[in-house]
């Protein structure tokens, strides 16, 4: 099966959602769940864990009882792997929706979850409420076929400016599954924060963990509570990425460990949002047990392939010493089996085979760093793009906000949606771009509504350009607006960007 090389216009209420799908056939006519509707799984685990969640999806607000069942039938939802369906590949689907059945089909399982996410947004919004409702619960007919245009879709939630709790993680890990993000990057360390425990270094959360930005109350993740996090993103087909940022922004593990700073002497915990100005010590062989043994123990219980070393705006590292000290630290990540993801300064480094920089540039950003950048994807390095003036979610929407930043630009809903990254760094090798990211740095943002206020609706933007890559805002906007009575319904808060044409569809 082959799939247009560009993204066919959406068409009718069978296009409506978010990504937009590779290809869209609509046809006359409405399925419509009923209090006997089956959910019909074949006889794979992969299916049943998938029709399982469809389930607990669908019976709160439809109040049907929805049974899945590994009966065959030609009614009711039917839930479907099949090997043979090569051009879907890990993560495609197709969706065919007849007048007597619902049909899901997938090669794998995350395909058939990335179907499900779609059902849902073809479905009423009163779908998304927590208590019963009238209903009738209609999906268009015609058929979507599926398939991502990156296989890298990530979004980064930086935990350690300020700490967010296990519950509000889960809560931003559904927010990514739901429009088919298959990674999240978790900012573990900076100057502000060490969120996660390490038992051969049991300072850093302590003095490393006890505060945030501005002073406020700290707080770390126990190792169980990583792999909590871990599992709860793998069963929404999630990896989870951990970063430790080194050797620049490494405060809160020089204020742990007095040993770790060339003088002996331990410095205050950072509280301030300046940047730059940290750095482990590159000539202590201490630096390099210490940073063993943080990726030892983060690798074991972590079962996702990528470890994030940071490497950004190490200003207090000089270049020599910064080459000397990715080389190290690169290896030990090699040793202890994990791919390295470092920023895109890994530029000033020798990167080993394999490695994978993240670009967070923007349109103010050097010729000569984004040559810096060209010339590692021309050595084989692939690419993440995170360009902060467009999917970098902690920024202003406005130069009225008082929440978020504006160091690269004030990012509207439709800024964050003007960019293809298959074009965005001129003079690329045609494979270079492994995918896309969003992030959200959280220097301003100490609560779960004011998380969401920066995410919504912006998120969307960086997902259609993972999965879609191409696409219209005229378009786009409609389908935005479409999105915001599910929001209300779970109650997520969401900035009313004035260009978008809310209640206009």
């Amino acid at each position: 099966m082959s799939l247009p090389g560009n993204l066919s216009r959406p068409l009718g209420a069978l296009g409506r959602v978010i990504p937009a799908p590779a290809s869209v056939q609509p046809a006359d006519g409405v399925y419509t769940l009923t209090a006997a509707t089956p959910i019909r799984v074949d006889g794979s685990d992969g299916a049943r864990t998938a029709g399982e969640y469809l389930a607990g999806l669908l019976r709160p607000a439809t109040g049907h009882p929805l049974p899945v069942t590994a009966e065959d039938g030609a009614d009711g939802v039917r839930l479907r792997l099949d090997a043979g369906e090569g051009g879907l590949g890990d993560e495609g689907y197709r969706l065919e929706a007849a007048e007597g059945a619902l049909t899901l089909t997938a090669r794998e399982p995350a395909g058939l979850f990335h179907a499900v996410q779609t059902l849902r947004q073809l479905l009423p919004p009163a779908l998304e409420e927590t208590t019963e409702q009238p209903g009738p619960w209609t999906v268009p007919q015609g058929v979507i076929t599926d398939v991502p245009k990156y296989a890298y879709r990530g979004g980064m939630l930086d935990v350690a400016r300020h700490f967010f709790t296990v519950a509000q993680v889960k809560r931003y890990i559904d927010h990514l599954a739901r429009y088919k993000f298959n990674k999240l990057h978790l900012h573990l360390t900076d100057d502000q924060g060490w969120r996660i425990a390490i038992d051969s270094w049991p300072e850093l959360t302590v003095a490393g963990a006890a505060t945030a930005v501005g002073g406020g109350p700290g707080g770390h993740y126990t190792k169980a509570e990583y792999t909590e996090i871990v599992e709860y993103a793998a069963a929404r087909h999630l990896e989870v990425i951990p970063e430790i940022d080194v050797p620049g922004h490494t405060s809160a593990a020089l204020a742990s460990y007095p040993e770790l700073n060339p003088d002996g002497v331990a410095p205050e915990v950072h509280t301030g949002m300046k940047v730059g100005f940290s750095s482990l010590t590159v000539n202590k062989e201490v630096t390099y047990d210490f940073l063993d043994d943080v990726i030892r123990e983060i690798a074991e219980i972590t079962p996702g392939p990528y470890l994030h070393i940071g490497g950004d705006e190490a200003d207090a590292t000089s270049a020599e010493d910064y080459a000397a000290f990715m080389d190290r630290a690169q290896a030990l990540v090699v040793k202890h089996g994990k791919t390295v993801i470092a920023w895109h300064q890994l530029a000033g480094a020798r990167p080993v085979p394999g490695a994978l920089a993240q670009y967070w540039g923007f349109d103010g950003t050097s010729a000569e760093e984004r040559a810096g950048v060209r010339a590692l994807a021309e050595r084989g390095v692939r690419l993440i793009l995170s360009p902060a003036d467009h999917i970098y979610l902690d920024h202003k929407y406005t130069g009225d906000d008082e929440l978020g930043l504006q160091w690269a630009g004030l990012v509207e809903v439709d800024r964050s949606y003007d960019w293809d990254p298959a074009s965005y760094l001129e003079g690329l090798p045609e494979d270079a771009v492994l995918g896309v990211e969003t992030a959200l740095w959280t220097e301003t943002v100490e609560t779960e509504e004011q998380l969401e206020y920066l995410v919504f609706p912006r998120l969307l933007s960086a997902a259609e350009r993972a999965w879609s890559s191409s696409g219209d805002w005229d378009d786009f906007k409609f389908r935005l607006a479409a999105q915001a009575p599910r929001w209300d319904a779970l109650g997520i808060n969401y900035h009313k960007s004035p260009t978008v044409p809310w209640g206009e569809v």
